[in-house]
């Protein structure tokens, strides 16, 4: 079941939102501000986001930055305003669609559809990540490096995962953390540091000289794009 984000301080607009998308099949959140909206893109892990332009305290351009700065789902805006410049202003911020207030429910889902579609291609077509001679299927959850079949424990496996589909992009211990385990870091850097060292072990030619999974000192760890 595809998961759903909606974001608006209308309380109707909210609760009208939310029963669509329910009535087609979708498992979904709400939340009335863009720091919420934030929250709950960790917690909840939407495959989809529907947000507001305007909203109090953060509002819906500033969340969709931050939200862009380490995720690719796909984002329709919404907003009460009919001008294109708050839609240029919407899709330069990263926004994958936008619909003005009043809109019919049949439009709007008919663009949530299209864009989870479009989504599931896209997943299924990046099912192999790879990095230099280092290949993960993630259908088959087969890794090898420079041709060897390595095996991995399961959280070895999601770190890698996740390094690889963020390749090039520094993570600190904490953020791998709570990306992989899905809850607060506290006290975990010897954790990490650990598992970096076992997938190392793993997956390198020299794993003290390692050519894919780098420590940038004193701020975390990257996997080579290359």
């Amino acid at each position: 079941m595809n998961k759903i984000l909606v974001v608006d301080d209308d309380v109707y607009i909210l609760k009208s939102i939310d029963l669509l998308l329910k009535s087609g099949g979708y498992s979904v959140e709400t939340a009335s501000d863009g720091i919420e909206a934030l929250e709950k893109v960790t917690s909840f892990n939407p495959d989809l986001i529907i947000m507001d332009i305007m909203m109090p305290g953060m509002d819906g351009i500033s969340a969709l930055m931050r939200i862009r700065e380490r995720e690719s789902i796909p984002v329709i805006m919404l907003s009460a305003k009919g001008e294109t410049e708050d839609k240029v202003i919407g899709l330069n911020a990263g926004a994958d669609d936008y619909v003005t207030k009043p809109f019919s429910g049949f439009e709007l889902m008919a663009r949530v559809n299209s864009h989870l579609r479009r989504q599931k291609v896209l997943k299924e077509d990046s099912m192999i990540l790879s990095t230099g001679g280092v290949t993960m299927d993630d259908r088959k959850k087969l890794v090898e490096a420079d041709g060897k079949t390595v095996t991995l424990t399961p959280n070895e496996y999601r770190i890698l995962k996740f390094l690889l589909q963020n390749k090039g992009i520094v993570f600190t211990s904490e953020e791998i953390y709570e990306k992989v385990w899905n809850e607060e870091a506290i006290d975990i850097k010897k954790i990490i540091s650990l598992h970096i060292s076992h997938i190392r072990d793993k997956i390198e030619i020299d794993p003290k000289n390692p050519d894919y999974l780098i420590s940038i000192y004193g701020m975390g760890y990257k996997l080579e794009d290359r």
